[in-house]
């Protein structure tokens, strides 16, 4: 259905792919907040990089760890342009390729190489236990990182027996302008979106770092009532870690990404039925009898309270606390006006004279 998630904010934190991601949330009827947390530098004229690959010609690779796509295909790009792609490919066509994913699995194949073994779980850690396991004394390893160095699965290679060679194609830095990433959690702290989107680990840790003093109550909100939902297991830890529930499928693809959520969002909505209509609350809009009402973020607070106790009369000062800062007991009426009419059936909404305003429920 076109309009499975409409009604729904949904953040992207993706640099990449963010298009590609927003246009299939959007197909659904989502609105979507665009927010890269972090971007890619390539390294292809990197004095590190080039040293790496005369490395790994002189010292052959017993083994290739591939662990991103984009980074296999940088690397073969780069060689390229030193006039070493050929014997770079010969070298690693005999060594014991495994590939962290689908992703690095396909650069893989695209180059003319053949992987022996993935993970289940796309982790590093997974394949430095299958590679321990398997022996790894005397061995020369060649790992292709993603981003930023991960000392832990190089150490435990070493701690092995093996030699560790180190390639770095990319590296993460902070988005050029960072003031989506900031509007962004300014709305996750508010509880103005209904899901963030996470396709790395390092965004993650980029927008919880970029939260600053607000880290905890972004972290609340993920916690609650805003899905942090996570292509795959690997990009999801930072938050595990951190109490976050997340939504993640089984298989790291953006099309099963946008199931899950797809799946996961309207069995987060409430429904009352309040004078004679049925009303289900979606983030910024709310269903009356099957007909989709967009509502502006006041009226739509309003409603959100006044849904959380159905029935019961809540006060102008308990509604103004439901209202952005500096609000009077005026804009709790206005609100409140303007909800009766974006929902298009005022009866919903019932004045209690001289006490406060509740829902008219059945």
């Amino acid at each position: 259905m076109a309009d499975e998630l409409a009604g729904f904010t949904i953040g992207v934190t993706a640099d990449r792919r963010r298009d590609e991601l927003a246009a299939l949330l959007q197909r659904r009827g989502a609105r979507v907040v665009i927010a890269p947390a972090l971007r890619i530098v390539p390294l292809t004229d990197d004095t590190d990089l080039r040293e790496a690959t005369r490395e790994c010609l002189t010292r052959q690779p017993d083994v290739l760890m591939a662990n991103t796509g984009i980074g296999m295909r940088g690397w073969l790009e780069a060689a390229e342009g030193w006039g070493l792609a050929e014997p770079l490919r010969g070298v690693l066509s005999q060594a014991y390729v495994v590939a962290r994913g689908p992703k690095a699995r396909g650069a893989i194949r695209a180059a003319g190489l053949h992987d022996q073994w993935s993970p289940d779980s796309e982790s590093c850690e997974e394949v430095v236990e299958h590679l321990v396991r398997r022996g790894v004394a005397g061995q020369v390893i060649a790992m292709q990182l993603h981003g930023d160095r991960q000392p832990e699965c190089t150490n435990a290679l070493e701690d092995a027996g093996a030699t560790v060679i180190e390639v770095p194609v990319y590296r993460w830095a902070p988005p050029t302008d960072p003031a989506p990433l900031h509007r962004l959690i300014d709305l996750v702290a508010g509880r103005l979106v209904d899901a963030v989107t996470f396709t790395s680990a390092p965004a993650a840790e980029a927008l919880l770092r970029a939260a600053g003093d607000r880290t905890e109550t972004v972290l609340e909100a993920l916690r609650g009532d805003v899905l942090a939902s996570c292509v795959g297991a690997v990009t999801a830890e930072p938050l595990i870690r951190r109490g976050v529930p997340v939504s993640a499928p089984s298989r790291a693809r953006l099309g099963a990404l946008v199931r899950t959520i797809v799946d996961e969002l309207p069995r987060r909505t409430v429904s009352i039925k309040a004078a004679g209509h049925l009303l289900t609350l979606r983030g910024h809009a709310a269903v009356v009898d099957g007909e989709l009402r967009p509502l502006a973020p006041a009226p739509m607070a309003v409603l959100r309270a006044l849904a959380a106790s159905p029935g019961r009369v809540l006060s102008r000062t308990a509604l103004l606390r439901t209202l952005p800062r500096g609000a009077d007991e005026h804009a709790v009426e206005m609100a409140v006006a303007r909800l009766r009419a974006g929902l298009k059936a005022p009866r919903v909404v019932q004045t209690v004279v001289k006490r406060g305003y509740r829902l008219r429920v059945e």
